[in-house]
């Protein structure tokens, strides 16, 4: 059994939250749809789904027939009741297969901006210990115009107001990036650097605000991550108590 993470393009890995996801005794079956990978055929042995970041958008169904297979696979994995986390282009492409809608910005949201959470009455359980507003980091020319049905709002920025959500119980969708380390963002900022010069930013300006916010920003997304791997991604519902220890989790090395 293992979560599936698919994967778009090269530079956008599942990062530390991977990593976590790991340490937690998950395993990773790791799609890379960049590299010619196939969207599983079905739904055997997979105990959830993670959808990375891409610079790919999700109308590019000619130029990525893999969209639409994904996008299948997510509303198949969602009506199971499997546990689903899209960051980026994976939050798109969760709105996008549960009904919601997708379209490109006026002007692509780049760089450090505050995030505030959205609490009508209490927070969501991802983001407990997280403070109401962070600094976080953002690459996108697309966003979520309209929620999937059912589609609760958790956070939003000046830019872009469905920053992150959640359909049901175990579906949560994240617009920004939390899960990459500083190695990440530095590859992302050479690789793209055309892009975001295109747009009207200066990677070194990025650069400058990252060291002043990494620190921080990483902290915080270290506890989403791990909230993400305890309260999501539930280990019990594999190992169903009676089964286990995790095939890559050795308790004598704690």
């Amino acid at each position: 059994m293992a979560i599936v993470v698919f994967e778009h393009h090269a530079m956008e890995t599942s990062a530390r939250l991977g990593q976590v996801l790991r340490d937690h005794g998950h395993q990773l079956r790791v799609v890379r749809l960049y590299a010619g990978d196939n969207v599983p055929d079905d739904l055997d042995d997979v105990d959830g789904v993670v959808s990375m970041g891409g610079p790919m958008n999700v109308d590019q169904t000619q130029t990525y027939p893999w969209i639409e297979q994904e996008c299948a696979f997510i509303k198949a994995s969602h009506e199971a009741g499997l546990p689903i986390v899209g960051v980026c282009l994976g939050a798109q492409l969760i709105a996008s297969a549960l009904g919601g809608k997708v379209d490109r910005m006026d002007q692509p949201e780049i760089g450090w901006h505050t995030l505030s959470q959205f609490r009508p009455g209490f927070p969501d359980t991802v983001f407990g210990g997280i403070p109401w507003k962070t600094d976080q980091l953002h690459t996108h020319g697309y966003e979520v115009v309209e929620l999937p049905p059912g589609g609760v709002l958790l956070a939003s920025s000046k830019a872009s107001k469905h920053q992150a959500f959640r359909v049901g119980l175990k579906t949560y969708a994240f617009q920004y990036h939390f899960e990459w380390t500083r190695s990440d963002i530095d590859g992302v900022l050479g690789q793209f650097a055309k892009w975001f010069s295109d747009a009207g930013h200066n990677t070194d300006a990025i650069r400058s605000d990252t060291d002043d916010k990494y620190d921080l920003y990483r902290h915080m997304g270290d506890r989403l991550c791990q909230t993400l791997a305890s309260c999501v991604f539930c280990i019990e519902h594999r190992l169903g108590h009676t089964k286990g220890p995790a095939a890559n989790f050795d308790a004598s090395q704690s």
